[in-house]
Order: C-alpha cells, then structure tokens, then sequence
C-alpha cells in the first residue's frame, strides 16, 4: 500500500475542506491511501476563539518524525505574505533530525493553499518548494492534463503548481466545487506518481 499524508493547518476551515477533497482524490487511486493530520496550533486558544478560528477540527496532531513513515506528503497552509503560515513553518523547523539522516529523500512533496485576497497563492506553494528540495522531495503539483483544468464552467483558484482556494478578507467565502475537483487531482495525481515510484 503507498501511504501519503496530507498534512495542513488551517485556521478558518478552508485548508481542511480542501486536505478532505486531497485525501479523496488519495483514496480514489488504487493501492494507494491517505491519512490526514495537522500540525499545532501557535495561536493561544483564547486568542482564537476572539478571531472565530475554528478550533474543532477532526485531524489528529502529528509529530515531525512520523513523515519518515509515508511515501509522499501533501502540505496545506494558508498563505502568509506569500509565504506559509508560521505553525507550518514551525514544525518543518523540527525536521532536522530527517534532513541529517535523508529520512525524506526521494519521497514526494507537494502543497496546496488558500489566501484571502487572491495574492500569494503560487508564491506560497513555490517558496515552500526550498525546504522539501533541502530533504531531497520530489516535487509534484497537479497534473498539467488533468482533466479538471478544462473545465471552465466554474473559476477555481488553484494551478499546476497546486490547488487553491479564496477565503475573502473576511474568511466567509468556501472554496468552490472547480477549487475541491482539483484538490482532488491533486490527491490523485500524487498517489498515481507515488504508486508507481513504490516497490
């Protein structure tokens, strides 16, 4: 069985509809299966629950040393200033032990985002791209052929590098049915390299 995890943090709830539609896509692939975690939160629970940050989220808590145990990783973070979110940030930042051993090299990487505005996405998912080169990941975003792409009855915001959704400035939008099908690609996609790099 390839196993993939997608790991995330969301703070809102759109990294976790979209880590959902990734597994799916996972899960869609023969021989393959996702499991779904998140990394901590940073931000202290009364501080929060004051910003409306949904705190009931079903995803265990993992640990950085469990990446070692998958095939491939699929990393979802709201995008900050283009970059990825700092409780992101922080537990890679707890990744030393399987850079200094190559725990991750040859596995695949991939991430997906959200952003508010619009601005940020791919720069988040390509700046995110130095620290998986660094544990010698292969990287992988969406299928270029995947059908979903030629779709154009809805707008979606995710590419090529990887799926996307728009939160609005006031986190009331939810991504759309076209951002959760490439989700999906994305999810399967990954699975169908994972699977055929496997043993």
């Amino acid at each position: 069985m390839t196993k993939i995890l997608v790991l995330y943090y969301s703070m809102y709830g759109h990294i976790e509809t979209l880590a959902q539609a990734v597994a799916e896509g996972v899960d869609s692939v023969d021989g393959a299966g996702a499991q779904i975690m998140r990394v901590p939160d940073l931000v202290p629970r009364k501080l929060a629950e004051k910003v409306g940050a949904k705190l009931d989220q079903e995803a265990s808590i993992a640990e950085p040393m469990m990446l070692a145990d998958y095939d491939a990783v699929i990393f979802g973070t709201p995008t900050r200033f283009g970059n990825m979110c700092s409780q992101m940030r922080n537990f890679l930042d707890q990744t030393g032990y399987l850079w200094a051993t190559g725990a991750m090299v040859g596995k695949i990487g991939s991430v997906f985002t959200s952003t508010g505005t619009g601005s940020g996405n791919e720069t988040t998912i390509t700046s995110f791209y130095n620290t998986l080169i660094h544990h010698g990941m292969l990287i992988a975003g969406i299928p270029p052929n995947a059908p979903e792409f030629k779709n154009s009855s809805e707008q979606h915001c995710g590419s090529v590098y990887g799926a996307s959704t728009l939160s609005g400035a006031d986190n009331s939008l939810q991504p759309t049915n076209a951002d959760i099908s490439l989700a999906q690609a994305q999810g399967r996609g990954v699975a169908e390299y994972a699977r055929r790099m496997g043993p």
